[in-house]
């Protein structure tokens, strides 16, 4: 069965590098040069945390959305 999971994005100016973090998955975080090497990395490490999590996968925290918030200067 094919499972979808949700990854934040950031584009790192120091290291120059694109880094991704699926939320709500221990261990599931990478990097990469490109967007497209991002998205082949993420799904390794999605595939090897899930196999060594211990638990039910329908028990991870479920990606929900993001939210904008203002603080004022």
């Amino acid at each position: 069965m094919q499972a979808s999971y949700t990854a934040y994005v950031e584009w790192d100016p120091e290291s120059g590098l694109y880094v991704g973090t699926v939320p709500g998955l221990p261990g599931a975080h990478t990097q990469a040069a490109t967007l497209d090497e991002l998205r082949v990395n993420l799904s390794e490490v999605v595939s090897l945390c899930l196999e060594e999590y211990q638990g039910d996968v329908r028990d991870l925290p479920h990606f929900i959305g993001l939210q904008q918030v203002e603080i004022a200067p």
